[in-house]
């Protein structure tokens, strides 16, 4: 995958990441690449989701996706359901998204209720059409080294450090987290650039001992309720020059005001990573277009494999 040109002086102030600032830059293209292939092929992408229950949590985070589905010029769709949908009635609003030729992704907000099987849910999603990208099919083809439709926020994460560095090689990373959201599709994309990996999480004895070994420190605990809470990574536990990225929402893991001066760059929380995870769901988006249109996406390396991901 190529990144796209942005200088880190355009992005970054003070050693503090601005993903906002970033993903802005990358929308950009974004928006530009889909007004091409949307002139090309006279209907535009589109994105659907479909949210099960009330949450608000989760009707806030589909709002913003919405927002920046509109900012790009991806259409979109919302399927509204009620929380005592049936699994089975779900797998259905899901196979005729799969197979509607109009819709080019779709994105199941979780999580979901208790009584649906979320991973049989997620399976259920045409892998192509999968943006989120965690469908079996997916991780399947990052764990051989593709990221056409990787997770969207160890996307993100992993483009700040190639805009950040560019020689990633050889460097160690640790990454605070082993979930199936942020941690082990990152884990598989930090290996894909050659980097020496450590994992670390709850269960993690002596946690200092290991973080102030990273040349890059990922952490996404995310366990402090409120800002006055003690942070769980502080200027002590890092060493001299890393780059942090604090995944952690809505609080933050780390000390920034305490390590900006110590690290070589840090992002905050909220405008670091969070921006990012939005912009890289639109890439997804625009790559699973251009591959159902069977089209050369500058964004995504030189063309589509379509051998590769031939269903």
């Amino acid at each position: 995958m190529t990144t796209m040109e942005a200088t880190v002086e355009t992005f970054c102030e003070d050693r503090i990441v601005s993903g906002k600032k970033l993903a802005a830059h990358i929308e950009a293209e974004i928006m530009r690449e889909i007004a091409r292939l949307t002139e090309m092929n006279e209907i535009p992408p589109k994105l659907v989701t479909v949210q099960v229950g009330e949450d608000p949590g989760s009707t806030m985070y589909v709002r913003m996706k919405h927002k920046a589905c509109q900012r790009v010029g991806i259409a979109s769709g919302q399927f509204n359901l009620p929380e005592n949908i049936t699994e089975e009635e779900l797998i259905e609003v899901i196979r005729t998204l799969n197979r509607d030729a109009t819709v080019h992704g779709i994105l199941v907000q979780l999580p979901l209720p208790k009584h649906i099987n979320e991973e049989r849910i997620i399976s259920t999603i045409e892998p192509m059409k999968d943006v989120d990208g965690f469908s079996p099919t997916n991780i399947y083809r990052l764990f051989y080294g593709s990221e056409l439709l990787g997770a969207a926020t160890p996307q993100g994460i992993v483009t700040i450090l190639d805009h950040l560095c560019s020689r990633l090689q050889g460097k160690h990373a640790v990454v605070v987290n082993r979930s199936t959201i942020v941690g082990k599709p990152l884990i598989l994309m930090l290996l894909n650039r050659d980097l020496t990996v450590t994992v670390c999480h709850s269960k993690t004895v002596d946690l200092p001992s290991f973080t102030r070994q990273a040349d890059i420190l990922i952490t996404a605990i995310g366990r402090r309720k409120s800002k006055e809470d003690p942070y769980f990574i502080t200027a002590d536990m890092v060493k001299q020059g890393a780059i942090v990225i604090d995944v952690a929402t809505p609080n933050g893991d780390c000390d920034l005001e305490g390590m900006k001066d110590k690290v070589a760059f840090i992002t905050p929380v909220p405008g670091g990573v969070g921006p990012m995870t939005i912009t890289m769901l639109l890439k997804n988006v625009l790559s699973a277009y251009a591959f159902e249109r069977a089209a050369t996406n500058v964004l995504t390396s030189d063309a589509i494999d379509l051998g590769t991901y031939a269903s």
